[in-house]
């Protein structure tokens, strides 16, 4: 692969051909804010907190960078006010799934984001994807997916699956950047539990 050369925040940037922009400026030591993304899976694009400001040819247009390659001549921001518009608007919206998450609330601090614009949701998850894409490309167990989809959309654990692999993993645990995932599991061990303890034993 031949190197292209790319302008980010006003910096000349090497990259090697078909790599992301977010790649490229994680590897020049450029911070790019993410919730989606993990260098272990494959790039998703659904959180779009990562999206940035691309200059092409004379034409301007926000992109997001986890899933945007790299071409040559490429000028990159990666704040300006319509960066930080975008991020704010897209961490009021997650923030009415998960207001008291941690990292939420960072990044709020960060590009002055209200958790209290939008009226809160049932569901503290907010499709990140990382607990169903990392089990499935890196533990290749599928333990966890999504249910239903659009505004009703859930992550849930198969019970089947999870009863007999999670106790010993939950390596997804630590992606979740909300409690979605541990009370998704913790639900599903209680259901589990109970459908064990009322099931007749064998000797009955």
């Amino acid at each position: 692969m031949s190197d292209i050369l790319l302008q980010i925040d006003g910096r000349e940037v090497k990259a090697k051909e078909g790599v992301t922009i977010l790649e490229a400026a994680q590897s020049a030591g450029i911070t790019i804010p993410t919730l989606c993304y993990h260098e272990k899976l494959e790039p998703y694009g659904g959180c779009r907190i990562c999206t940035v400001e691309v200059e092409n040819r004379g034409s301007t247009k926000l992109v997001v960078s986890c899933v945007y390659p790299v071409q040559e001549n490429l000028v990159v921001r990666t704040r300006s006010e319509k960066i930080d518009k975008t991020r704010k608007m897209l961490l009021e919206l997650l923030l009415a799934h998960a207001p008291d998450s941690v990292e939420l609330k960072d990044m709020a601090k960060e590009y002055g984001a209200d958790k209290d614009r939008f009226e809160k949701e049932a569901s503290f998850c907010i499709h990140c994807g990382l607990c169903v894409r990392y089990c499935d490309e890196v533990k290749k167990l599928n333990a966890v997916g999504f249910v239903d989809r659009g505004a009703r959309k859930e992550i849930s654990f198969i019970p089947e699956i999870a009863s007999k692999e999670c106790w010993n993993c939950k390596e997804c645990f630590p992606l979740c950047p909300t409690s979605a995932l541990q009370a998704a599991y913790v639900l599903i061990e209680a259901l589990a539990f109970s459908r064990a303890s009322s099931e007749p034993s064998s000797g009955e």
